[in-house]
């Protein structure tokens, strides 16, 4: 019957009307497809044993029942009905075999429920790829037009999903699909469950290394934004810094103190065994102007190297709430070793109180520094004037003595 000249026209016109008016992205629902299903309904019908007129309704519904996808895919059984109408109301077919065809058209709607034997195989017809092995090159062609269509990506988890729940569901309804076409349609919806699993899988596997990176991006930027190498190079210059001060003030300190030392030291041995003379009684003045000078700057020299130790009396409770600087001898030095260690490893690792005690430590070697200079300032200033004094008293005394002869 298929190759009767009828089917000839019928088969020319339908493709012209796709070759035509169908859009290029319907790449599906195309004259191939078409094809397909006239095919499948050809075997369906013969295998029950169809009269030539009950065939005949059936191989025309399934060549016109996606002629109505050339205006789009939505509603496009109703416009394929109006087409076939047309068509036949030409050819002069019985209004009762029109509607019929139509009925048929109607039937292939998703979700299909037909009423008799001819819209069970049409219906069967229409999804007979469900059961092909070109089953995979298929949906890929529906998934795309779909897409295209919709003006939307679809996700392969979504399409998959979507496919299995559908093929899950479905069922033929004649006897000859589900003998030729079912056991096919399980292992295709077997192989969808498959890639289900498998891009679960890698779509974990892909999550974690996402996370992974996310998670090395974030600690990356984070070391970015906390410059702990620029602090700890700025902390170290620092104490460094400060320690060579200390240094360079005790130096100072023990040139002045050396001084003084050896000038008091002649002083003793040199003028004052003169002084028990009545004739020099003239140097006991600026003798002991020059002695007292000598000791007052030793007393600030003195003080500006004299250490200074803190009681070191802390307790655990004040190494738990962080108000002892551990960075420094003079606050530990009491404690027992095992308070010492604890509060050490917390100082290690709190970020914050770590900075906390070496900003601390910092700030107070800058206050005993200061303290220290300033007794150094004093003491060489209380030297330089006093040499001056002393020698001016010398030369003082000794005028006054020559007057006087």
């Amino acid at each position: 019957m298929l190759n009767s000249n009828f089917f000839e026209e019928v088969k020319a016109y339908v493709f012209n009307l796709f070759k035509e008016k169908l859009p290029l992205n319907t790449v599906y629902h195309s004259a191939n497809h078409t094809s397909y299903v006239v095919e499948a309904a050809n075997e369906i019908g013969l295998s029950q044993n169809l009269s030539e007129e009950d065939l005949e309704t059936v191989l025309l519904a399934a060549w016109f029942h996606d002629a109505g996808y050339i205006e789009g895919a939505e509603g496009h059984e109703d416009r394929s009905m109006v087409i076939v109408d047309n068509y036949l109301t030409k050819r002069n077919f019985s209004k009762e075999k029109i509607t019929k065809i139509k009925e048929l058209i109607k039937a292939t709607k998703l979700p299909q429920v037909p009423t008799n034997k001819l819209e069970e195989i049409i219906c069967d017809a229409d999804l007979s790829h469900l059961g092909r092995l070109s089953y995979r090159e298929e949906s890929k062609l529906l998934r795309l037009e779909r897409e295209q269509l919709a003006g939307e990506v679809v996700s392969d988890m979504v399409w998959l999903k979507e496919t299995e729940l559908f093929l899950s569901q479905h069922q033929y309804f004649t006897n000859y699909a589900f003998e030729n076409w079912n056991a096919q349609k399980t292992l295709n919806w077997l192989n969808v469950k498959n890639a289900i699993k498998k891009l679960d899988v890698k779509t974990s596997e892909q999550d974690q290394k996402k996370s992974l990176k996310n998670k090395e991006i974030q600690i990356k930027k984070s070391k970015e934004e906390r410059p702990d190498r620029g602090i700890e190079t700025m902390f170290r210059v620092a104490l460094r810094n400060h320690v060579k001060l200390s240094d360079i003030a005790d130096t100072k300190a023990n040139i002045l103190l050396s001084v003084c030392a050896i000038i008091l030291s002649i002083a003793l041995s040199t003028l004052f065994p003169k002084l028990d003379k009545a004739d020099n009684y003239y140097l006991i003045v600026p003798t002991l102007i020059f002695i007292l000078i000598t000791l007052v700057t030793m007393v600030f020299t003195i003080l500006s190297t004299r250490p200074k130790v803190t009681s070191g009396n802390f307790t655990e409770e004040d190494v738990a709430n962080k108000k002892v600087n551990l960075l420094f001898f003079g606050n530990f030095h009491k404690m027992s070793l095992d308070i010492f260690q604890k509060g050490i490893t917390e100082v290690m690792k709190d970020r914050a109180y770590l900075y906390d005690s070496m900003t601390k430590d910092l700030y107070f070697l800058g206050i005993v520094l200061a303290k220290k200079y300033k007794l150094l300032r004093v003491a060489y200033t209380i030297f330089m004037f006093g040499i001056v004094i002393s020698v001016l008293s010398f030369v003082l005394s000794f005028l006054i003595m020559q007057s006087q002869v």
